[in-house]
């Protein structure tokens, strides 16, 4: 632009160049080409010796995007490439990058439909300085973007449960649909192409009314509304944080949760405390009683109406002997259900080997005289059994006998011998 605001004023081509420091040729090449300032010259595509194998080389990377450039080149090497190995790495570096380019289409949800379930792990170092996991869940709303985080020690399904219901109230309502990924927890596998979900878990959805969804395999931006707030969690809460306990730690995450909510959300660009306000009531209510989340273990009653459960024995009453019943079994505490029936409660005992027991069903067998009669077989007769037999004390006919002398028998045999 300098030559052409120079050439206008008449400065002659020599006194430009000399003005501004530049050759001869080029002030004439742009006083002469003026119009074609800015224009990208055109590259010339040369002749490379990758091209004849360029094909074999797209295939490779269609049929596993990890093959790499060594790999490629040696066996490129096999069928007559007389190239360098740099050659065949940019090529296979182009090609890599032009796949891996993918496009994402952003969605939103309207209130109330959908929340994104998630488990994240952080480390606490104990005083001896040895490391201690724990395990953090978190729920966030799709649309308000309010999120509720639980520091947990395992990640059972009754503790991914419970987190479920504290979440629940915590929002004070149930969305429609909630989306996990690929937890053992939620998900079993594809069945006659269908999604198959832990039985227990659609129980729970049944009972607070909302649908479980899964995302598809490696497909973690599906889930991205509760995949960012972890590092978000992690740096601004976790990072340099004092840990006492874990009943202190969720207080103070839930209250630095809370303070958050004021803050203006990057994407919605709204504060997320006034969005879900306009959110809440979309969200389901909540059912007057809260499911039952314990372990359903299913025991068979044996003959000394006991059942096992890990390695200890526990007694129920004797009517149960050969049915199955349910355990329920959550926090050291087991209960004992016939059916929908409470039948006992019993707390499990440290160790293996113990027999606990209610001495009431051991007290109701003794007196349960029906029980006894099957029990000893009293009147019962059937192969393989004793048999009643003939008292010797008491004759088996009423007759009168005639007491005789011994000489009158010995008469009688004498007779019988003549």
């Amino acid at each position: 632009m300098d030559i052409l605001l120079l050439h206008r004023k008449g400065l002659s081509q020599r006194k430009i160049a000399r003005k501004l420091g530049i050759s001869r040729n080029t002030v004439k090449k742009y006083v002469e080409n003026g119009g074609q300032i800015g224009v990208e010259r055109k590259e010339l595509k040369r002749k490379s010796l990758l091209d004849p194998f360029t094909d074999n080389i797209d295939s490779w990377l269609d049929e596993d995007m990890e093959y790499r450039a060594t790999w490629i080149y040696d066996r490129l090497c096999n069928m007559g490439f007389a190239g360098s190995y740099e050659t065949v790495k940019r090529k296979v570096h182009q090609i890599k990058g032009e796949q891996q380019r993918i496009a994402y289409m952003r969605f939103e949800t309207e209130p109330g439909f959908q929340a994104q379930v998630d488990f994240g792990e952080f480390q606490v170092e104990n005083a001896d300085g040895t490391i201690r996991k724990l395990y953090l869940f978190s729920m966030i709303l799709g649309y308000s973007r309010k999120s509720y985080g639980e520091l947990i020690e395992h990640c059972d399904l009754p503790t991914f449960l419970d987190c479920h219901i504290h979440a629940f109230e915590y929002f004070g309502g149930v969305p429609d649909e909630i989306l996990y990924d690929r937890m053992k927890n939620v998900f079993i596998g594809k069945i006659a192409g269908k999604n198959k979900f832990n039985d227990t878990l659609m129980g729970f959805a049944l009972h607070y009314g909302f649908k479980p969804e899964v995302a598809p395999a490696y497909a973690a931006w599906v889930k991205g509304k509760v995949e960012r707030p972890y590092h978000f969690i992690r740096e601004g809460f976790w990072r340099g944080y004092g840990f006492i306990c874990l009943e202190t730690a969720n207080k103070d995450l839930l209250r630095w949760l809370g303070q958050k909510d004021g803050r203006v959300h990057g994407t919605t660009h709204e504060v997320v405390s006034l969005r879900f306000e306009r959110e809440r009531p979309h969200l389901n209510v909540l059912p007057p009683k809260a499911f039952d989340t314990s372990y359903r273990v299913y025991r068979k009653v044996y003959k000394d109406c006991t059942v096992r459960f890990e390695g200890n024995s526990y007694v129920v009453p004797h009517t149960l002997v050969g049915r199955s019943i349910i355990l329920r079994v959550k926090n050291s505490r087991m209960r004992v259900f016939d059916d929908n029936c409470l039948i006992v409660t019993y707390e499990i005992p440290e160790g293996k080997g113990s027999l606990v027991q209610d001495k009431r069903f051991y007290e109701a067998l003794r007196k349960d005289r029906e029980m006894n009669k099957r029990k000893y077989n009293y009147g019962r007769r059937s192969k393989g059994r004793a048999k009643c037999t003939i008292s010797p004390l008491k004759p088996p006919y009423d007759m009168d006998v005639e007491i005789r002398p011994a000489y009158i028998y010995d008469h009688i045999v004498g007779e019988m011998r003549i």
